[in-house]
């Protein structure tokens, strides 16, 4: 998903669930920060890069295959990206390293997801934006793992969109492109992706690159057929899926302020946007590759309120200002601090279950501190 869904859309979503407009602001800048707290600006920060909650494309870029890379590139994007679906998925007759990142693919309604906004509760409205980033894009990015890998996440000349028409659909091969000089092109089915690289870990295979950007719009529908689903067709129905998305965000939220006394899979708060939903759907289904115009106009009727424009610089003077006791009181210690908590629990669930492709990880509150000096303080601050 992209600034559209993840600031404006998060916004509408934490409007309809209760939160005042102040609140919103806080988890919707929160979810969009996600995307752009990378080691860079961490480092400008001299905030904790352990932090890290995305890696730029310089930064990945630079980044080596050996296995510590690897490891640190699986941490960010399947902790923060791409949650795993199943991380005890079975599969016959594979080797244990095909089967670990298989184990990876991305899919909703996980036990990492209850397990990523129960770690929100009674935290800050940081954590509840930062969870509500990972939430969306477990819809948006399915299919997709957080790990480089030719094998799952590459494409084939076998990729066709589906165009409503009338009541059906017509199907138009897909043109993936690696030229920077030109952008998506909707009317034509004409997107950018990665290079193909042939090497299982090159960084071009990472998440949903090679299908471009075409998981992160709201209108698209396609299906194409991955290797790791022995090569079945796939449908990728983007509409439902942010739809599901939304109402599912306005499930967890009133869990986490306390109006609902639990959050549960497969749960979807439809009643809420029922007064909505045509106008809902019919921005979702719009064919546009930037539909943060029509989510800000609608959050904006929501609540009587001006949605501020995102500005990445607008908390950093803060951090830098605050002395070292108080940066875990300001906007991004505590966006931190939340980003850590995520990081580790998903890195752990992923050692726990046998596999090693985000790291070896311990558990601090059963074993005591060992590991990366930042996440100490998480033994003082949080019970997870």
């Amino acid at each position: 998903m992209q600034k559209d869904f993840h600031y404006y859309a998060t916004y509408c979503a934490a409007i309809l669930s209760g939160y005042t407009h102040e609140e919103a602001m806080v988890i919707c800048y929160s979810d969009q920060f996600v995307d752009l707290c990378s080691a860079t600006l961490l480092s400008k920060l001299k905030a904790p890069k352990s932090a890290a909650t995305t890696q730029l494309q310089l930064e990945l870029m630079d980044s080596r295959t050996d296995i510590i890379s690897l490891q640190n590139i699986t941490r960010i994007w399947s902790s923060f990206h791409f949650l795993p679906g199943d991380l005890y998925a079975k599969r016959e007759k594979c080797s244990k390293s095909y089967l670990n990142k298989y184990r990876l693919i991305c899919k909703p309604n996980s036990d990492l997801l209850l397990s990523t906004v129960e770690h929100a509760k009674d935290k800050s409205l940081q954590a509840v934006g930062l969870a509500m980033h990972v939430l969306a894009d477990t819809w948006a990015h399915s299919y997709f793992a957080g790990t480089p890998s030719l094998v799952i996440n590459n494409t084939d000349p076998y990729f066709f969109e589906l165009i409503p028409d009338g009541d059906d659909y017509t199907e138009r091969r897909i043109t993936f492109m690696h030229k920077t000089s030109i952008k998506d092109d909707p009317d034509s089915s004409t997107y950018v992706s990665s290079l193909y690289q042939s090497s299982e870990n090159s960084i071009m295979n990472l998440g949903h690159g090679r299908a471009g950007h075409l998981p992160d719009y709201s209108f698209i529908r396609y299906r194409y057929l991955p290797a790791w689903g022995d090569y079945d067709d796939i449908l990728k129905d983007n509409p439902s899926d942010y739809i599901h998305a939304f109402a599912q965000m306005i499930e967890a939220m009133k869990y986490l302020r306390g109006a609902n006394a639990s959050f549960q899979k497969s749960c979807y708060d439809f009643e809420a946007i029922s007064p909505y939903r045509d106008e809902i759907d019919a921005i979702i289904k719009k064919r546009q590759l930037d539909a943060c115009a029509d989510w800000k106009a609608f959050g904006e009727k929501l609540s009587g309120h001006t949605i501020e424009d995102f500005d990445l610089n607008k908390y950093q003077s803060e951090y830098m200002e605050a002395p070292s006791k108080l940066k875990d009181e300001t906007f991004i210690g505590r966006f931190i601090l939340a980003a850590m908590v995520q990081k580790s629990m998903v890195t752990n669930a992923i050692f726990e279950s046998g596999n090693i492709l985000a790291g070896f990880s311990v558990n601090y509150w059963k074993k005591g501190f060992r590991g990366i000096k930042d996440y100490k303080k998480l033994l003082e601050l949080f019970s997870i």
